[in-house]
């Protein structure tokens, strides 16, 4: 999983309630077990007409907005089936990152096991980084995990709260995977010392 220190990037504004994972990644699209190629159909029924052609006035679809790396959001956002395609298809895409007033618990907690930092935010705070990510590409927005800031592009800076372990795991690019190859030299010698204590298993 790739590390989350510092993001400086392109916020896009999506100031919608309920964004549910349906939403995020269709149906249709979760018979892949793979965790790239779902970015192209993320947002699929908001970005595409029923033909396959893009509809312009979606957020993403928008010249200054195509590479964003942060999403501002409104409340809920995640809620719906508790599929891990949706932070597939957030990170494929090169989303890093999303600021909401709330996340469903599920979707929030799939975020952080798939190198996305959800980070809760109060309305205020959340309606000045959505003006400031509807000013576009020129306008970046700052994510400092280690500070536990969120910095606007003209310097108003915010502080947001964050899961002591989820910030490490985060920080040190450490999956459930990882976690445990962190331990494999205790693992080896315990299987070891198993292996000569009950040979015949």
């Amino acid at each position: 999983m790739e590390k989350f220190t510092t993001l400086t990037g392109i916020a896009a504004p999506m100031p919608l309630v309920n964004i549910d994972t349906d939403m995020i990644i269709p149906k249709q699209f979760l018979k892949t077990i793979a965790r790239t190629g779902l970015g192209k159909n993320l947002f699929d029924e908001m970005r595409y007409t029923q033909d396959g052609k893009e509809i312009p006035d979606f957020v993403l679809n928008q010249p200054a907005y195509r590479h964003a790396e942060i999403l501002i959001a409104g409340d809920n956002f995640g809620c719906g089936s508790s599929r891990e395609h949706a932070p597939w298809a957030l990170l494929d895409f090169g989303i890093r990152c999303v600021i909401a007033t709330s996340f469903a618990d599920i979707f929030y907690n799939n975020c952080f096991k798939n190198g996305i930092l959800p980070i809760v935010m109060p309305q205020d705070v959340i309606d000045t980084l959505m003006a400031d990510a509807r000013r576009g590409a020129n306008a970046r927005i700052t994510v400092d995990l280690a500070d536990q800031t969120v910095t606007t592009s003209d310097g108003q800076s915010f502080e947001f709260a964050v899961d002591a372990f989820r910030k490490h795991c985060l920080m040190n690019g450490l999956d459930d995977i990882g976690l445990t190859m962190e331990k494999v030299a205790s693992i080896d010698s315990y299987e070891s010392k198993a292996a000569m204590l009950r040979p015949w298993a």
